[in-house]
């Protein structure tokens, strides 16, 4: 029988896969996610870091059932990609440079099969536009302690949402897991449909 594992301590991940009744274990990837160097294309960096994070936690697998879910998800605005801010001071400049522009959303998606080391890895992009933020704005959403712990230092799935104009693409995406992407990879590369 199939054992799907989520690579990954996101509890929004985790709560996605949860929502469409996947069930599933958690092991944590102890890929290091500052090894890449962040001049290459975003759809590049951010599937060789899922990749990593896929290939890092079936290492510590010996069930040769599992199918591994691993992701990886940055923000991209003006040629730089942006993961967590390092602290609050980070998360500022950051949210600043976000302030009344449209940056886009990367999420590398890897899903790894065990048994033979198949894996098919892709990127979804979504393209987000943030309202104007003033100064009190960032600092009373840096104060939620919400950024902290999120690529480009906001959570569109809470406090966060109120930062932003519009979005074009996949909002589960931007959350940190493109469900319909994760669905066609599982049917049309591993015959698994989730759906019965």
């Amino acid at each position: 029988m199939l054992r799907f594992i989520l690579a990954s301590a996101s509890p929004r991940r985790r709560e996605l896969l949860e929502n469409i009744g996947l069930k599933f274990d958690i092991l944590v990837s102890t890929q290091n996610e500052d090894v890449l160097d962040k001049n290459l294309p975003p759809e590049l960096y951010c599937n060789e870091l899922s990749l990593r994070k896929a290939c890092t936690s079936a290492k510590n697998i010996k069930d040769k059932n599992a199918i591994i879910i691993a992701a990886d998800t940055i923000v991209y605005s003006e040629g730089l990609i942006m993961g967590k801010p390092k602290d609050e001071k980070d998360a500022y400049v950051m949210l600043k440079s976000l302030s009344s522009k449209e940056h886009k959303v990367y999420t590398g998606i890897c899903v790894l099969r065990k048994s033979d080391g198949f894996s098919v890895t892709r990127s979804v992009s979504t393209a987000v536009k943030f309202k104007d933020l003033t100064d009190e704005i960032i600092y009373e959403y840096i104060k939620t302690g919400e950024p902290l712990d999120k690529a480009g230092a906001y959570g569109i799935q809470g406090k966060g949402a109120v930062l932003v104009k519009k979005i074009d693409g996949d909002y589960f995406n931007v959350v940190g897991l493109p469900l319909s992407e994760l669905y066609d990879i599982l049917k049309s590369e591993f015959d698994i449909d989730i759906l019965n």
